[in-house]
């Protein structure tokens, strides 16, 4: 958790400048994926040292991701833009997501010889 902090505040503790400008330009896509998808939920997960994944799905079925650069980040953005957000993709929100015919090659047509989506 220390890198987070360097990351996100300044040496005296207030809110970093590059940090709260990522925070309201994330926010601002989250808005914006809601906007055109009647709402959206969202989940924010861990990618390690490279950040955090939101993973975004919107009433209508489409789903779109956003990487933030920390978890604490990825938090603020959501926490700005007033989506629920859930702990994890469990079934309830996973059967939120619409999935077409890419999507399906993509996971399972190249595996039992399908199209490829190169």
């Amino acid at each position: 958790m220390a890198d987070i902090q360097q990351v996100d505040e300044g040496a005296d503790g207030t809110p970093d400048a590059r940090a709260e400008r990522r925070a309201a330009k994330l926010a601002k896509h989250i808005c914006a994926f809601a906007q055109a998808h009647g709402g959206a939920e969202g989940q924010i997960a861990y990618l390690g040292q490279k950040g955090a994944r939101i993973v975004l799905v919107g009433e209508d079925g489409e789903w779109g991701d956003l990487v933030a650069p920390t978890h604490a980040l990825a938090e603020e953005a959501v926490k700005r833009s007033g989506i629920t957000v859930h702990e994890s993709f469990d079934g309830d929100f996973a059967n939120k997501v619409r999935t077409g015919p890419y999507e399906w090659t993509r996971m399972a047509g190249i595996q039992v010889g399908g199209p490829r989506n190169d």
